[in-house]
């Protein structure tokens, strides 16, 4: 059996999955109009309507400033903590990162929401800081504020490469370095850090690109003070001029991928080179912790105090809310403690389908996912023709899309693409555009499965007689399929977290918690958002839980 046939099927349908939705956000930025009114005219009215609003500049201004100064926060604190916990001897540093992790394994719906709970106006630590010294010294409805909680937030993002990078160092040069005399941080700054800039540069990229793309954070925190990124003034768009704006969302989308295709194109050249790290690191390279004597306690301290601000206040703001009637000043908790709020949402047919939605998109629609990323992978796997590099060149897209702008693509393409029309209001179509979303997330953790797999062994296989087919069913997937399970388990999380592209497909019977975490939240249902939230959280944990049951690590 050839497997030239399925394998051209294979990348012809990925690049359709990618291309289509894309196309038509192009097409339709083009258009005077919705493309399915006659009077639809080509030409530029969407862009020049959109560049001669003030509220686009603004919007693209704050986008600015978020990826900006997230860059300038989470790129310092992230290589510092990743030093820390990887390359000195922090005490309890073994326990710390699942805190480290745990903001990057949380929606940012979630976070957002959290911090609006416990430290909003009447959020549950301004009441109590207020109590305890007669003021409130933060005020989290403002741009700088916004832009800090997101630096935070996004930590965890450069940490986890890192710290990937430094555990591929060996430790003789830092060890040469204290001999003569330099400072633990001296060490860090001079030595450890350079070795792993390719990392640190990547991680910039990522975070400056985070930043460009907010969404949750911005609509739940800056919608009082009329603070929009791009992402949220798309959302805006909907029904700015009392129908939907389907010509003008289209044009803001395609300026965002104007500004994230060479951000994306950055990150995956320098993701070409990360084999590079990996010569930095010998077989029996030492690892022996830098010693920081008396400020290893304070490098603690350091790292409790962002895990406080970042993970405790706003999930146990969020958790605290979900189990009381009411909150503010006055309000004893104690007597307001009440599982009505579940009681509301398990009460509710649209919360009930969300949550088994949202199970079955992870449990279910995960396996499927990894199963198309493991065709695809197996697509590129050791291949240079002009199929696999196309589709490995096309794989950067989706990344370059925003979620909110992912959504409304999609959901165009199953509202005017008459082959997707029937399954606009099932969940295959929140399936399809997850499963593209995450896409170059997908293909890349079964391709680090595959690449883990010697080709000797493969070739072993052919010199022997075994076809194609055999050599991936009875040699490469059986030697990964640890991998190809850790995928399943990293992609369900991922799909759990996820809220900003279903936003656009909610419909009955396509809803899931996280977008409906978002029409919750703009419509200030508080209590059933709370609830929502808490439920939201439990299913990332169990996704976490059986990583952690089956040694699946949750990074390299």
């Amino acid at each position: 059996m050839k497997l030239a046939a399925p394998r051209t099927l294979a990348g012809a349908l990925t690049l359709v999955a990618i291309f289509l939705p894309i196309g038509l956000i192009v097409y339709q930025s083009l258009l005077s109009g919705a493309f399915f009114e006659p009077r639809s005219e080509l030409g530029f009215s969407a862009f020049r309507f959109i560049l001669s609003d003030p509220g686009f500049w603004k919007a693209l201004g704050n986008s600015m400033l978020m990826g900006i100064s997230m860059l300038v926060i989470a790129v310092p604190l992230g290589s510092f903590f990743a030093f820390l916990l990887v390359r000195t001897d922090t005490p309890g540093r073994k326990y710390m990162e699942p805190f480290m992790l745990a903001p990057m394994l949380t929606s940012p719906v979630v976070l957002a929401f959290g911090y609006l709970i416990a430290a909003g106006p009447v959020g549950f630590y301004s009441i109590w800081t207020r109590q305890l010294i007669g003021t409130v010294p933060w005020n989290i409805y403002s741009p700088i504020s916004i832009a800090i909680i997101g630096g935070l937030i996004h930590v965890p993002h450069v940490y986890i490469y890192t710290s990937t990078a430094l555990k591929n160092l060996a430790s003789d040069i830092e060890e040469a370095a204290r001999i003569s005399g330099a400072s633990p941080l001296r060490v860090a700054w001079d030595v450890s850090l350079p070795m792993i800039r390719p990392a640190l540069i990547f991680s910039s990229v990522l975070v400056f690109l985070a930043g460009v793309e907010t969404f949750g954070l911005v609509l739940i925190l800056g919608n009082r003070m009329d603070f929009d990124t791009l992402a949220v003034y798309l959302y805006k768009l909907t029904n700015r001029l009392g129908v939907p704006s389907y010509q003008l969302m289209a044009a803001v989308a395609v300026v965002m991928l104007g500004l994230t295709i060479p951000l994306v194109t950055v990150q995956r050249f320098l993701l070409r080179g990360e084999n590079r790290f990996a010569s930095l690191k010998g077989k029996g390279a030492r690892q022996r912790p830098v010693q920081l004597g008396s400020f290893r306690w304070v490098a603690f301290a350091i790292v409790c105090l962002w895990a406080i601000v970042t993970v405790v206040v706003p999930l146990s703001g969020v958790t605290l809310r979900a189990f009381v009637t009411s909150w503010g000043q006055g309000v004893d908790l104690i007597s307001s403690l009440t599982l009505e709020n579940f009681r509301i949402v398990f009460s509710e047919p649209s919360m009930l389908r969300a949550i088994k939605n949202s199970i079955l998109i992870g449990v279910i629609g995960g396996a499927l996912s990894v199963a198309c990323y493991v065709v695809i992978a197996l697509v590129l796997h050791r291949k240079h023709d002009g199929l696999s590099r196309s589709v490995d060149f096309s794989l950067m897209l989706p990344r370059a899309l925003p979620g909110v702008a992912a959504g409304l693509a999609f959901f165009w393409a199953f509202l005017f693409f008459w082959p997707l029309t029937e399954f606009r209001t099932t969940l295959f179509s929140v399936w399809l555009a997850y499963t593209v979303v995450w896409l170059p997330y997908g293909v890349k953790l079964v391709q680090t499965a595959l690449i883990q797999v010697s080709s000797e062994l493969e070739e072993a296989a052919r010199s022997v007689g075994a076809k194609p087919w055999q050599v991936i069913f009875d040699v490469s997937l059986p030697l990964v399929r640890f991998g190809i399970l850790s995928s399943w388990v990293l992609v369900f999380i991922a799909f759990e977290r996820e809220y900003a592209t279903g936003v656009y497909l909610l419909n009955t019977g396509t809803e899931v918690v996280g977008a409906m975490l978002v029409s919750l939240a703009d419509g200030g249902s508080i209590n059933m958002v709370a609830a929502l939230s808490v439920i939201n959280i439990t299913l990332v944990c169990a996704g976490m839980a059986v990583a952690l049951r089956f040694g699946i690590k949750l990074h390299d």
